[in-house]
């Protein structure tokens, strides 16, 4: 039979046992039939045989007999051993059965209390009162029609192919006795005779009212016999709407959910998507699409059905009292009294006239929950308003923070007793300014040890109290995590200190952590969808039921740590005109401290802070330490500090760094390497050889100054920059290096220096492979912003200077020939002749290889300064003229032959670096030493 995945029987959030499978044993193979033993009833006639011819006597032939006799005893007696472990297995086999059959009926008990568990009818409900109005969050639209059967779970492995084990196994797939649900928005149609199919549909009808509340479900067709509907809370319910419909009556058109009644073969109501079809009672059939299946159906009486709607009744007239009407916080202000030792004000009223709250007696911390619309952000502008029109700035100040999208405390941001509104706005803003809150508690501290006093209450009123509110406490920790151990580390300490919490949520549960929620005994739910989210706050199930209408918002439930149950009380209001009489009450009065500092400013000159340095180095910038509430400025000390890595990506301010360096620094301590590739390669080849005590070496974007450089050049020059890092301790060195990224010889070098400041980067991922933390990645930081020494730090900046980009050149003035005889490689000899011929002037010869006659001496060009010019084939053709010369110190390679520079100078190490050119060239001199020089330009 298939069967709709819709009227299987509900899994439920536990459903199907965890046990392992259950296990058959292996049956054991039949035993094969031991062979005739014919060796054994040959051997004796053979014997007695051999003992006749050798004694002569005829009863020797006796023996031949025991030969037969002993196999057939053999054969025999194997047979009784064969069938003695058959019998033994298949007792073994039968227990195990029996096991596995137990086990099977256990797991299947397990499995269908819990499918009951989630998916009660009508007549579990009434056996499990506690669950009634509880059950609507776990079934969601179910509802259940019958008894059926189920698929299970529970499996058997092992054992044989016989018919027992394949029927064993047939059981552990189905489960029995289960309930079959249906959507309810389907429909469900009884087919039968009126007065059972009345029954059963007084069954599914209460099985809905049973499970939900009258909040989520209201009646809205019922049939003029059937007066116990009447009695239902639910007539006057809210949510889906549920029609119980007669035969030949039309639905209601705006049903939700329908149970109708239908004569057999009458036509059922296009509403109705099941159809129970009744035969025997309680059998009957479930029809729904193609899908046919026995089910076992459930009946009320009429008596049963009146007598469980007065209990509906009953508990809906008991659940809440009758709320009270709206308030204003003017009218309760002026029929209530502040306590001057603590904070107690009124926010609502009840039945009986004002109800206060005291964040000193009650608290000393708060939890507010409440769904969107529930009145939440009124609630807490209204307690805060109270606190503010009863106290001075000087008694009680806060700090608010707004996270459901910063506008919950517009109206009050302007209060004088109010340090600072924060919103999910202000990004790493509110991070920083909830750590600051560590320092803060550090401080009270202090304050109350100067005082010799050890609480806020014997402090005579020197420290306001700090009301710290939060609104969408969810949003807060779920975009900042480590801030949890902040709030837990307040809860804890707070009370002494005067430091409160007022920690707004749309649900309790799984967000405020226990450390907190241990320390916040006021508890106010307004209206929340689960259940157990009201349990979580005010242990009872009545937030839950609270009404979702518009006449219901502000309607709350009020419980403090001495309350036995809670009240409903509805929050005052606060009006426009009770805050301008709060600032013009106050607006003369000092303003409290604030518990942060103000953030880092995008920039920051270098002369203001020049004041507040505490020790001798280089300014660079300021720090930002809101969890010390302190912003000291950090400096480089030459000589003592090995170095700084500065990484970056464009725009964002990594030159400027080295410029806030070296106007601070004298022009003699400073040595820069770059400005181009080759004053970089000299730069660094005269610190390498010769490093300066106590200097300063300035290196910017050396990741792209490496790249700069053909492969062997680069690998040079990063191999002499990071010989020079490592030995830069024994001279006193200070480096200061920036770069785009670290990767590869970069990384190298940034790992040998001990601090490491991180730029805006493009990506979190370059942000975290440059060494910084994920949480610390800000894209949209200012230029200049950093993450130094794992703090927040502004560079600051010079005013009307900046580091200075000088062009690619060596410096030096174009070469001239000076020895007698020069032999020049060129890969353009006639271009570089015409050159050297304009620039040598008339006492200086210039000649072209292919002009000399093979095998040409040196002597034989004496007498007036000559240059021969010839490329490197021409020069290995006049191999003997081109030694020579090199050997006395006259030979110049072109960098357009660098590919033939060792094979012509004779010299393995690589030159110096030379761009590549028609003016660059390399001259080796007598003792093999090569620089680099510049030939004279081409004219144009």
């Amino acid at each position: 039979m298939t069967r709709d995945l819709r009227t299987v029987p509900h899994p439920g959030p536990h459903a199907g046992p965890d046990a392992e499978p259950i296990v058959l044993p292996t049956p054991a193979a039949p035993a094969r039939r031991a062979p005739f033993p014919v060796v054994a009833a040959v051997v004796p006639v053979g014997a007695a045989i051999v003992m006749w011819l050798v004694t002569g006597s005829m009863f020797m032939l006796l023996f031949a007999a025991l030969g037969p006799l002993i196999a057939v005893a053999t054969v025999v007696d194997g047979a009784r051993a064969q069938n003695r472990e058959r019998r033994r297995a298949d007792a073994e086999g039968r227990a195990a059965a029996d096991r596995a059959r137990a086990q099977l009926v256990q797991q299947h008990s397990i499995e269908r209390a819990q499918h009951w568990a989630v998916l009660p009818d009508a007549g579990a409900l009434v056996q499990r009162p506690a669950d009634v109005w509880r059950a609507a969050a776990e079934r969601d639209d179910a509802l259940v029609v019958g008894r059926g059967i189920g698929q299970s779970r529970a499996r058997v492995v092992g054992g044989g192919d016989d018919a027992d084990t394949a029927a064993l196994r047939r059981s552990a797939a189905t489960l029995t006795d289960v309930p079959v649900s249906v959507p309810a928005p389907a429909g469900v149609c009884v087919v039968g005779p009126f007065p059972p199919a009345l029954a059963v549909a007084r069954a599914l009808v209460l099985q809905l009212c049973l499970a939900h509340p009258p909040d989520r479900l209201c009646l809205v067709q019922a049939p003029a016999a059937e007066a116990w509907t009447q009695r239902l809370p639910h007539v006057r319910g809210r949510g889906r709407r549920l029609a119980f419909v007669a035969p030949g009556e039309r639905v209601a058109g705006d049903a939700d959910v329908v149970i109708a009644i239908a004569a057999p073969g009458a036509p059922v109501p296009r509403r109705c998507a099941a159809v129970l079809t009744l035969r025997a009672v309680p059998d009957a059939l479930l029809e729904q699409g193609a899908v046919r299946q026995q089910v076992a159906v459930e009946g009320l009486s009429l008596v049963q059905a009146q007598a469980l709607a007065t209990t509906l009744a009953a508990a809906a007239d008991g659940a809440l009292p009758s709320p009270p009407p709206p308030v204003l916080l003017s009218d309760l202000l002026r029929e209530s009294v502040a306590d001057a030792r603590g904070l107690r004000v009124p926010v609502a009223h009840d039945a009986e006239g004002v109800a206060a709250v005291d964040l000193v007696a009650d608290g000393p911390h708060a939890v507010v929950a409440g769904v969107t619309g529930s009145g939440k952000s009124e609630l807490l502008t209204t307690w805060i308003a109270a606190l503010c029109a009863t106290r001075t700035p000087a008694e009680v100040c806060f700090l608010l923070a707004d996270f459901k999208g910063g506008t919950a405390f517009d109206r009050l941001a302007d209060l004088p007793h109010v340090t600072g509104v924060l919103t999910d706005l202000d990004g790493g803003g509110a991070r920083r300014a909830i750590e600051s809150l560590r320092a803060e508690l550090r401080r009270r501290e202090a304050e109350l040890a100067r005082r010799g006093v050890r609480d806020i209450r014997d402090a005579g009123g020197h420290l306001p109290r700090l009301v710290i509110v939060v609104d969408e406490f969810a949003a807060l920790v779920a975009d900042h995590p480590h801030l949890h151990a902040v709030f837990a580390d307040i809860a804890a300490r707070g009370r002494a200190l005067g430091m409160h919490l007022v920690l707004g949520a749309q649900r309790i549960g799984g967000v405020v952590r226990d450390a907190v929620l241990a320390n916040c005994p006021l508890r106010i739910s307004l209206r929340v969808t689960d259940p157990g989210d009201s349990r979580a706050v005010i242990a009872t199930d009545e937030a839950a039921r609270l009404p979702g209408d518009e006449d219901a918002r502000g309607l709350a439930l009020l419980r403090r740590a001495g309350d036995s149950t809670p009240q409903i009380v509805r929050i005052a209001l606060t009006e426009d005109a009770d805050l301008e009489r709060i600032r013009a009450g106050a607006a003369h009065g000092a303003r409290p401290h604030r518990p942060w500092l103000p953030a880092l400013p995008a920039h920051l000159q270098l002369d203001t802070l020049a004041a507040r340095i505490d020790r001798p180095g280089l300014i660079l910038g300021l720090a930002d330490e809101p969890e010390r509430q302190r912003q000291p400025v950090v400096a480089l000390v030459p000589g003592t500090d090995r170095g700084l890595v500065v990484v970056g990506g464009p725009g964002t301010g990594k030159s400027a760094v080295l410029d806030l360096v070296m106007s601070q620094a004298g022009p003699g301590d400073v040595h820069r390497v770059g400005g181009g590739t080759e004053q970089a390669w000299d730069a660094l080849t005269r610190l390498s050889e010769r490093p300066p005590r106590g200097a300063l070496v300035l290196i910017d974007d050396l990741d792209a100054q490496i790249a700069a450089f053909p492969p062997d050049y680069a690998a040079m020059f990063a191999g002499t920059l990071e010989r020079l890092v490592r030995r830069g301790g024994d001279h006193e060195l200070t480096f200061v290096i920036t770069a785009q990224r670290l990767s590869g010889p970069t990384a190298r070098i940034a790992e040998l220096l001990p601090r490491r400041a991180l730029l805006a980067l493009p990506t979190r991922l370059d942000h975290v492979a440059a060494g910084g933390e994920a949480a610390d990645f800000d894209r949209d930081a200012p230029a200049g912003r950093a993450m130094l020494d794992g703090r927040p730090l502004q560079f600051a900046l010079v005013t009307g200077s900046s580091v200075p980009e000088s062009a690619d050149s060596c410096g030096a003035a174009p070469w001239h020939p000076t020895a007698e005889l020069t032999v020049v490689a060129a890969r353009s000899p006639r271009m570089t002749a015409l050159s050297l011929a304009a620039a040598a002037g008339p006492d200086c010869r210039i000649l072209q290889l292919d002009e000399l006659d093979p095998g040409t001496r040196a002597a034989q060009l004496g007498g007036v300064r000559t240059v021969v010019v010839g490329d490197p084939d021409g020069w290995q053709r006049q191999w003997g003229l081109w030694s020579t010369v090199r050997a006395d110190g006259g030979a110049v390679v072109s960098t357009s032959c660098a590919g033939e520079f060792r094979a012509l100078s004779g010299v393995r190490d690589l030159p110096p670096y030379a761009r590549d050119g028609d003016d660059r060239a390399w001259h080796i001199g007598p003792s093999g030493a090569v620089r680099r020089i510049v030939l004279p330009a081409p004219e144009r």
